[in-house]
């Protein structure tokens, strides 16, 4: 019994790079069989250019870019021509009013933006100035620390020297000592409390600077809205205890 091969045909493919007549930066490269058609190929190149089949001609070009051949037989297989890898197919498209023609597919500035006016972007329900004027202080640091102050220097106003006071956190409780500007320990105003326990952290003096007196370890200083004055009279030590 006599052995058969199997006959695989040979690959008959070629590597072609494209280009266009109206895209100066468009190339692209292709892998087609020799059998192929030039009608199946326009069809092909449609696809990766948009000129139409109908008003697309082709050109065989060498690796040089010189002219080898027009592709003008649509039933013509690509072999009739004899294409050899690295060769060029450039595609001329002869529709005045392509899309490709003028540049309009390169050229971004020959589209028209569109532009909206301010009146009318600010009516959006959401834009960027908005968030932008949301997420942006507006008030400068100067102005903030200018309201902070006055904040602070309203409360003073409420609290005297010799008030019962409840400081947080904690609920530590004492007698207001001290109440006004301490440049030494920071801007803006501050309020010296005596506590009833030595819950302190000085005997009035901080930084070298006296601001008032009282048993070692019951002085605090602290800022005004961490101070509640009112009838807190001094806790009993055994309140707490069981009897």
């Amino acid at each position: 019994m006599a052995s058969s091969k199997l006959q695989l045909p040979a690959d008959d493919s070629v590597l072609l790079l494209v280009t266009h007549s109206n895209l100066s930066t468009f190339a692209a490269d292709i892998r087609v069989s020799q059998q192929t058609t030039v009608e199946a190929l326009k069809d092909k190149l449609w696809r990766k250019t948009g000129t139409a089949v109908a008003s697309m001609r082709l050109q065989l070009r060498d690796d040089t870019g010189a002219k080898i051949a027009d592709l003008d037989d649509d039933a013509a297989p690509l072999a009739a021509y004899a294409p050899y890898n690295g060769y060029r197919i450039h595609v001329v498209d002869l529709d005045p009013s392509s899309l490709t023609s003028g540049g309009w597919l390169e050229d971004t500035s020959l589209v028209d933006k569109y532009k909206m006016s301010d009146e009318a972007y600010d009516k959006l329900d959401t834009n960027f100035r908005k968030f932008k004027e949301k997420m942006v202080p507006k008030n400068s640091p100067s102005e903030d620390k200018e309201q902070l102050e006055k904040h602070m220097e309203e409360l003073c106003s409420k609290i005297k020297v010799g008030d019962r006071c409840e400081v947080e956190p904690g609920a530590k409780r004492g007698t207001v000592k001290f109440v006004g500007r301490a440049e030494a320990l920071g801007r803006g105003f501050w309020v010296g409390v005596q506590y009833d326990e030595p819950l302190g952290k000085h005997d009035g003096m901080v930084k070298g600077i006296r601001f008032f007196e009282c048993p070692q370890g019951h002085g605090a200083i602290v800022r005004p809205e961490k101070v509640k004055v009112g009838d807190f009279p001094e806790r009993d030590p055994f309140e707490d205890d069981e009897i």
